[in-house]
């Protein structure tokens, strides 16, 4: 199957692949079907390019890369969207990354309370809000480096 992108053009994507957010993203309605993918050039980033729209894709990335300490309970999520059957190793945890560019700004960060969560099993993904935490929704990934 091909995409469009407006940042890599037209992708061959495997349509096995596509993973689907019922919920949507929060801010973009309407926009359920994504696909994530690495390109070697943006190494240790991946993006999750939606189908239905070329022009919104986000840059993630494992927060476990650069916040090997951070928590999140699966749990409650998994049994929030009746994901049964669901072990920890079928869950892939992402953060949303904001990379900041200028000549005084130059800041990447990760967004720690709203990681999203993508079963590789069913291919189905959620963002959650991790209440009641220290994380921050502009954690500076280069200080942990």
């Amino acid at each position: 199957m091909k995409i469009n992108t407006r940042r890599f053009g037209e992708i061959k994507i495997d349509a096995g692949k596509i993973i689907s957010m019922p919920e949507g993203l929060p801010g973009f309605p309407g926009f359920e079907r994504f696909v994530l993918f690495e390109d070697p050039h943006s190494a240790p980033f991946c993006w999750f390019q939606s189908l239905e729209e070329p022009n919104l894709a986000l840059v993630m990335m494992n927060p476990f890369v650069f916040k090997p300490d951070y928590e999140i309970d699966l749990k409650e999520f998994v049994a929030s969207r009746g994901w049964k059957d669901t072990n920890a190793e079928d869950l892939l945890v992402y953060v949303v990354i904001n990379i900041f560019k200028g000549e005084k700004n130059k800041r990447i960060t990760a967004n720690l309370i709203g990681p999203i969560i993508i079963n590789s099993k069913n291919n189905q993904a959620i963002q959650v809000v991790i209440s009641d935490s220290t994380y921050s929704h502009q954690h500076n990934i280069l200080e942990s480096f």
